[in-house]
């Protein structure tokens, strides 16, 4: 049985990060911050690249990556990523200090930040089929280090937004280790690849260079799996 060590370390580190902001954020300059920011965005591309590397089979990625991405667009899956954010952040106002529109605005953003970001729900699968908390353990580095700067200006109430991060990731996580059993090696490296593609887009999002739409290419993880399957047992079978 595989123990969902990384989500736990993940939302600890949410919780104490946002301790620490809220106590010691006073000390935390804003070129400290941008700086830290690019960092965050670094590390976000180069574990992503690390990731995609993996990559098995290119035809299945490609059309999985614009299908999917295609799919969410048109579901306009970012907008009810941003909804259900939003709805999680009415229920965390009235833990707020001042509830200006600045400090809702930005409960919302760390609420896709922490519970549906590509990375965060890419590891969960990951953890929950593999056992691998390697993802999950980077991104708790990540995730402490952003709570803390949000925590700065926002308080200790971003400390709970491990608790909605937690229940997303645990969902993601047992529908994960169901699965696991009808997949091949191939199939898992090529998941891991759309994941890693995920994981590098979100870094251009960090530094606002780009905004690539990272929710809606989340329907890719779903379809990759059986693109992959069926390139390799029926369609490549064909061509050779």
């Amino acid at each position: 049985m595989i123990l969902p060590i990384g989500i736990l370390i993940n939302t600890a580190a949410v919780a104490i990060g946002g301790l620490v902001g809220a106590a010691g954020g006073r000390y935390l300059t804003r070129e400290l911050k941008d700086g830290l920011q690019m960092i965050f965005a670094g590390c976000a591309m180069c574990m992503g690249i690390y990731m995609a590397g993996k990559l098995e089979n290119m035809t299945p990625f490609v059309f999985a990556m614009l299908v999917g991405t295609g799919i969410g667009l048109v579901l306009h899956l970012g907008q009810m990523v941003e909804r259900a954010a939003r709805k999680m952040q009415r229920g965390m106002q009235v833990l707020l200090k001042a509830g200006d529109c600045g400090e809702s605005a930005a409960l919302v953003t760390i609420l896709i930040i922490f519970c549906a970001s590509g990375t965060g729900i890419y590891g969960s699968i990951i953890s929950g089929m593999t056992g691998d908390h390697s993802i999950l353990i980077s991104k708790s580095v990540l995730d402490f280090f952003t709570a803390v700067i949000f925590a700065a200006d926002l308080g200790a109430v971003v400390s709970l937004t491990a608790i909605p991060q937690a229940v997303v990731f645990l969902a993601v996580f047992s529908v994960a280790g169901m699965i696991f059993p009808l997949c091949t090696p191939d199939m898992i490296n090529d998941f891991k690849a759309v994941g890693g593609f995920i994981m590098f887009t979100s870094g251009f999002r960090m530094l606002k260079l780009r905004m690539f739409p990272t929710a809606d290419m989340l329907p890719a993880m779903v379809l990759i799996m059986p693109c992959s399957w069926l390139w390799t047992n029926c369609l490549l079978p064909l061509l050779s």
